[in-house]
């Protein structure tokens, strides 16, 4: 059976939207009417509340909170305070968890959370109060899965586009964010920490085995965390299963919820953030070369806006009473995981404060699986990356929210074809468990088994933001957001059938597939390989000059420089004297011709399409013959507008001795001096003109 994509919360607790679609067999139905939240009443039986105190209140400075101070002070302290408050209020309030010195939980029984935080919030010192709600997750390499999926044998296997969302666009797929042009230039720095705020990991699974920092599991209500115990350095996923006898016993804790196996969402959002790549199995992340710190918020039937918030806190650096600090702060921090509804309080204050820091995270949120209705919290909060979902012609896939809050758009897997038990032809391969309840073996997610939603594109815009963050770790949240929306690839207009038209603003009726809009879907579509150019940080480059090979080389790496200069490249080496400043919107791939049988040289290029021509020669040329081979992006530059450059730019210019012709090795000379380019024509090299043109 199909699932869908929203589900009622017993009374009290808010609504859960679900931000993933995961489906035995998928359908065409993955793109239909997905129903709507609607609010529901709450009983007498529930009342969760976040409450923040005011900064200087009586109350606060006689039991303050250390961040230093252990587990049991720091419940000793909030205990003292949520006896204060409920003396005022004449009834009783337990204590629960804090997030931060200021802010804590509250609950209490007869009387519903909406209430009781109206009665707290008129309290003097008291900040704000609000409902502590439930959300949910929104439901090149050698690595096999890349390319192709399994076979197709009976009810499993395939895609045969393989993660073609990973891929650089082309006529067949219009959103692919071209993962593969960002790793010729990074592919990933460990010092570069992504958190990944879901139900927790199998740290088992090979595709994320060693990838992962120890994290923690941020769940402090003991039916939910359905491990045992509540908040723990364990950020593994036990499963987060509901059966029908908990969803329809009154009593139960999860008395309405949706009955489900269990999603293994976490391990799902993490493989397409750093899955292992080019390790010749499985599948391939985005940026494969972070690390992953893995934050359990969300357990069986959702988790709590307090546990998801302090996961935020603790995962960016910030202390967390009762909490040993992180020594492994994120800069990266992905929520596929919301609900309807404004952006609360409780998470506008945690925002500012993440914000502030030396270093802040920049966080990533899904927008949310109702079927074109206004973007949910928290991606429409105000600093976040809010992301929509796309097909892979790239329009707004059906079930995808929208809004003027969303900030880019990336690809969410679609199924196209009408028969129900068909197989998806474009879902979002990622790892997963096969267990349906509790763990088992380690998989992946396929054709039958399909992977849909917002909640895996926020991913793949968190990976590329890491490998954004790779190249230039000095990027706040806002120079990442204006990069990744500047380099954006414009949304199609057509192409999708007449009845298809451009998506609008959310009216309160469902909107299905539509032609995005810079108002609805964000800037444009994702395009990993452009943003990381666009904040490539201007480099030298540096021109040398062989004596005893009459070779001319340039390079924009200091280190390889350096080691030039100290001989590891052999005798004969020396700088000419010439450089220019690396820096554009495109980048210069780097070609090396093999020393045997040649042409021992190395060749550098702006132009795409040479780029793209050379890289064609190499794949169709044995290694024994003369070819070049593809070494990276060495820097970036401009291309050239015929034989002229933009203001602020001056001409580089490329000679080559005609080595191939004349029977030797061949040679280029690249350089924004013309002189020394006249010298070497001079001498019979041809002049090939202006190739970039480099920033003053």
């Amino acid at each position: 059976m199909a699932t869908t994509f929203c589900r009622w919360l017993r009374p009290g607790l808010g609504l859960i939207l679900v931000l993933s679609f995961n489906s035995a067999a998928a359908s065409a139905q993955t793109e239909l009417n997905l129903p709507h939240n609607a609010p529901v009443g709450e009983p007498a039986a529930t009342a969760r509340v976040i409450v923040k105190f005011k900064q200087d209140t009586a109350l606060l400075r006689k039991h303050a909170l250390s961040a230093t101070a252990g587990a049991s002070k720091t419940r000793d302290a909030l205990t003292a305070r949520a006896n204060a408050l409920g003396a005022r209020l004449g009834m009783r309030l337990r204590a629960g968890r804090a997030l931060d010195a200021h802010t804590q939980v509250v609950s209490t029984g007869n009387i519903s959370g909406t209430a009781l935080a109206a009665r707290l919030g008129a309290e003097a010192d008291v900040e704000y109060a609000v409902v502590d709600q439930r959300r949910a997750h929104f439901a090149l390499p050698n690595d096999p899965l890349f390319a192709q999926g399994q076979p197709i044998n009976g009810s499993k296997g395939g895609p045969s586009v393989g993660q073609w969302y990973l891929h650089a666009p082309s006529a067949e797929i219009t959103s692919g964010i071209n993962a593969i042009g960002a790793w010729d230039m990074t592919t990933g720095s460990p010092d570069i920490v992504v958190a990944v705020l879901d139900t927790g990991v199998r740290p088992e699974h090979p595709d994320l085995a060693n990838r992962l920092l120890s994290g923690y599991d941020m769940i402090s209500d003991e039916p939910t965390a359905n491990d045992g115990d509540g908040r723990e350095a364990d950020a593994s996923d036990p499963g987060d299963w509901v059966t029908a006898s908990e969803a329809g016993n009154w009593s139960s804790p999860f008395y309405l919820c949706n009955v489900e196996d269990s999603s293994w969402h976490g391990t799902k959002t993490a493989s397409l953030i750093g899955a292992a790549s080019n390790n010749g199995k499985g599948m391939a992340g985005v940026a494969g070369g972070v690390r992953l710190l893995p934050m359990r918020v969300l357990g069986k039937c959702g988790g709590y806006d307090s546990d998801i918030i302090a996961g935020m806190n603790w995962a960016a650096g910030l202390p967390v009473p009762g909490m040993p600090s992180n020594p492994t702060p994120a800069r990266v921090i992905n929520m596929s995981l919301g609900g309807g509804g404004a952006c609360p309080w409780s998470y506008l204050d945690a925002l500012d404060t993440i914000m502030a820091m030396q270093n802040p995270a920049v966080i990533v949120a899904a927008a949310g699986n109702s079927s074109g209705q206004a973007v949910g919290s928290p991606a429409n909060c105000p600093g976040v990356i809010g992301v929509a979902g796309l097909r892979h012609i790239g329009t707004k896939v059906g079930f995808s929210d929208l809004g003027p809050e969303i900030s880019i758009s990336a690809p969410g897997g679609n199924c196209v074809n009408e028969a129900y038990d068909s197989p998806c032809l474009y879902p979002i391969i990622a790892a997963t468990n096969a267990g349906l309840t509790r763990p088992e073996a380690s998989s992946y997610t396929d054709s039958f088994n399909a992977s849909v939603g917002t909640s895996f594109s926020a991913p793949l815009v968190s990976g590329a933001v890491a490998l954004m963050l790779s190249v230039q770790p000095s990027l706040t949240p806002a120079e990442v957001k204006a990069a990744l929306q500047n380099s954006a690839r414009p949304f199609p207009s057509s192409g999708a059938g007449s009845e298809v038209r451009s998506c609008h603003a959310s009216n309160g009726s469902e909107q299905l597939e539509c032609y995005c809009t810079t108002s609805t879907c964000g800037a444009g579509m994702l395009d990993a390989a452009a943003a990381i150019t666009a904040v490539m940080p201007t480099r030298s480059v540096v021109e040398f000059y062989n004596t005893d090979l009459d070779h001319y080389f340039i390079t924009a790496d200091a280190t390889e420089a350096a080691a030039i200069d100290n001989g590891s490249a052999g005798p004969g080496w020396i700088r000419t004297g010439n450089s220019f400043n690396s820096g554009g919107n495109a980048s210069v791939c780097r070609f090396y011709g093999s020393q045997s049988p040649g042409p021992n040289s190395h060749f550098y290029t702006a132009d795409a399409g040479e780029c793209a021509y050379l890289k064609h020669l190499q794949a169709n040329t044995p290694a024994t013959e003369k070819r070049w081979n593809f070494e990276g992006l060495g820097f970036t530059s401009t291309p050239p507008l015929g034989i002229t450059c933009p203001a602020g730019t001056q001409p580089v210019y490329r000679a080559y001795n005609n080595g191939f012709t004349l029977g030797i090795d061949s040679n280029h000379r690249i350089t924004s001096n013309i002189a020394a380019i006249q010298e070497v024509v001079m001498r019979g090299w041809d002049n090939e003109g202006v190739v970039m043109c480099a920033p003053i």
